[in-house]
């Protein structure tokens, strides 16, 4: 009954948890994350619960309304809690009750299953952590790296994750290329292209979030990565591609800054 409960015209989104490859200590950003897409009215946590390796996940299962899904392990170092979790989506799936699914793991295993449920038309959120293979990444809808998630709202005290550097994200080519095409795919006479229009178009490739680079927006990002022109008329904001020379320099300014010897007495 809990798992069915919804209200009309909401967004119904059933987060599924792979307790073993995943930190309890996230959950909170998880579903704060999941909160913006809808409402995880399905909430359930898979693992073998006779486990002490799952104890911290234990202790937070009440406190978030959470299921936990008890799958013992049939065979020595195998994960039975993919099977479970596989076998649940797609009944969730052919019951349509739901609009979309959050996955939490950082096993790629999940690739295919991801790629399924897209093919039916259903958003999938997934979080997992920064060593999650790219495949399981780029399947999603959106993929968020926990690392990332409370440094870029700054909500995270102590956090050592700081966003990367202007050169850093220059030297990312694989970003580069990706923005300059979206910039490009929108683009005016005068190569200006609106934001929410870039935005759209490298979400609608991959899995694509800024936050995922230390930032909290892609407006952010894009200012740090000084490659781009900015213009901004109150709530509308334009970008463009620089000029070449105008971008190496700004490059090179940012090299220097990095490489410059601390001033002497």
């Amino acid at each position: 009954m809990g798992d069915q409960t919804r209200i009309p015209d909401e967004t119904r989104i059933a987060l599924l948890i792979d307790a073993d490859n995943a930190p309890a200590a996230k959950i909170d950003v998880i579903l704060a994350e999941v909160a913006r897409h809808g409402v995880a009215n399905v909430r359930r946590a898979y693992g073998n619960w006779k486990s002490p390796h799952l104890g911290s996940w234990e202790k937070v299962l009440h406190e978030y309304a959470i299921r936990p899904i008890q799958q013992f392990a049939y065979s020595t170092g195998k994960n039975a809690s993919d099977m479970a979790m596989v076998i649940d989506a797609m009944d969730l799936m052919y019951a349509r009750n739901l609009d979309g699914f959050a996955i939490v793991s950082s096993d790629a295993d999940f690739t295919p299953l991801v790629m399924r449920l897209r093919s039916d038309g259903y958003a999938v959120y997934g979080f997992g952590q920064e060593k999650t293979p790219t495949p399981f990444v780029k399947a999603c809808s959106t993929f968020l790296y926990l690392e990332k998630l409370r440094a870029a709202d700054d909500v995270d005290d102590g956090a050592t994750v700081r966003p990367r550097t202007g050169a850093q994200l220059q030297a990312d080519r694989e970003l580069v290329q990706l923005l300059r095409n979206a910039v490009s795919a929108g683009a005016d006479d005068g190569g200006w292209s609106h934001l929410g229009e870039v935005g759209s178009h490298v979400r609608n490739q991959g899995s694509f979030d800024a936050r995922n680079y230390g930032y909290r927006n892609l407006s952010a990002l894009i200012d740090a990565m000084g490659l781009f022109e900015v213009r901004r008329n109150g709530q509308a904001v334009e970008i463009r591609e620089k000029p070449k020379a105008a971008a190496a320099k700004t490059a090179s300014r940012q090299r220097g800054r990095r490489t410059r010897p601390a001033a002497t007495d």
